[in-house]
């Protein structure tokens, strides 16, 4: 029975670890980061953004910021008086744990102004939707944040292939755990 257990626990541990492979980090901005001269409406819309995805915000601390808005009239009218959220660490993360639409901008006077803004549109994590700046459907859930350390930019191929990987070792690992149970 030992032998057994033992079996179970590491396929177990498997599936976890390729669950938490399913999420992508999505430097906001890609290489040029949370700066006023990044195009984020391009950005975002070649990105596909899904349920347990990050974005990750690098700026210079001091110079820029990031606050969340609670919806599409702030995010159009730059009315950071109405945040939910505000960070000034210079390499935030932020969880996109539900699908649906999120609003950020620099906190800095200005800068939303000019253009220092992203919209965010999550979808479910199975779907095959593209992310689209255009949508309008609002989530402002209190998801968690933390600081990030290392991270990579993701493009949507790049998410799809490792996504699919990812998926594959779970199913399968989730697979053979039922057969050891059952046998």
């Amino acid at each position: 029975m030992g032998l057994k257990n033992t079996i179970l626990l590491s396929l177990f541990f498997v599936a976890l670890v390729a669950k938490k492979g399913l999420a992508a980090q999505h430097v906001v901005g890609g290489s040029q980061g949370w700066e006023e001269s990044t195009d984020f409406n391009s950005w975002a819309s070649a990105q596909k953004f899904k349920v347990g995805d990050q974005l990750v915000f690098k700026y210079t601390s001091g110079l820029h910021s990031v606050v969340e808005l609670p919806n599409e009239s702030a995010f159009k009218n730059c009315d950071l008086g109405s945040a939910l959220d505000s960070k000034k660490g210079g390499n935030d993360v932020v969880k996109l744990n539900k699908a649906g639409t999120r609003y950020f901008a620099c906190g800095t006077l200005g800068h939303c102004d000019q253009g220092m803004k992203v919209k965010i549109t999550t979808v479910a994590a199975g779907s095959n939707a593209a992310s689209s700046p255009a949508s309008s459907s609002s989530s402002n859930d209190d998801d968690s944040s933390s600081d990030a350390s290392t991270t990579t930019s993701t493009t949507s191929a790049a998410s799809v292939n490792f996504n699919s990987l990812a998926s594959f070792i779970a199913m399968t690992a989730v697979w053979a755990l039922v057969l050891v149970y059952v046998f």
